[in-house]
């Protein structure tokens, strides 16, 4: 390991043993501090209701799961990841790429012919530090969690994503704007400041008016 690598290394835990939200994560039982992103998103735009079924991709460690899980009660919360995803009571799991024909199969004998009402996903990809090849990369995941969804929401349903302003993120946003009605661009308090992270949620699939709002 390089000097620098152990430097940073040493620093990003030393954030995290200061971190409030991961105080309160562990304090609280959820997985990772990214909960109480989704928990804020939802307490300003209510996405998440008791009944609903509910997709979350790129779940590890299942934060997020245990989140959604809370508020459909008695709905249905199926999480993806290539990574092993400790059980989580009411989530069923699977593990596997969701861009994978088998596991979209598996998916859909999951479902039982339900469609899913919400889509979400915090899924980033390994980051190289350069700006010109991560933003792209998540646009690019961006893009296939929308042609995921496309296939498996209902007809109303919304979309979840995360996504680092850019390169691209503009086009991102048309693209949606494109199938969904109402497209919100959201900054969590959860997010770090210094991060160029934003979430887009993207509602009611297939409607004919559409628009894009930044409040």
């Amino acid at each position: 390991m390089s000097k620098s690598h152990s430097k940073s290394s040493k620093q990003w835990l030393q954030r995290q043993r200061n971190d409030d939200y991961v105080k309160r994560a562990v304090a609280e039982g959820y997985r990772s501090r990214a909960a109480y992103k989704l928990i804020e998103i939802n307490e300003r735009d209510q996405i998440l209701r008791p009944g609903m079924v509910v997709i979350d991709l790129g779940a590890a460690p299942g934060g997020w799961s245990q989140v959604a899980c809370k508020y459909v009660g008695r709905g249905n919360v199926i999480a993806l990841d290539l990574l092993p995803i400790d059980p989580i009571n009411g989530v069923d799991t699977i593990i596997g790429d969701f861009r994978e024909p088998l596991v979209q199969e598996e998916v859909l004998k999951r479902l039982a012919g339900r469609k899913v009402d919400l889509v979400i996903s915090d899924m980033a990809p390994n980051f190289s530090g350069i700006k010109g090849v991560d933003v792209p990369r998540t646009v690019y995941l961006v893009e296939m969690a929308f042609e995921f969804a496309q296939e498996v929401l209902a007809p109303g349903g919304s979309l979840l994503v995360k996504i680092f302003q850019g390169e691209g993120f503009t086009e991102c946003v048309q693209m949606l704007k494109n199938s969904f009605a109402s497209v919100l661009v959201r900054k969590p308090k959860a997010s770090r400041s210094e991060s160029r992270e934003v979430y887009v949620l993207a509602r009611l699939l297939n409607k004919k008016e559409k628009g894009v709002s930044l409040e």
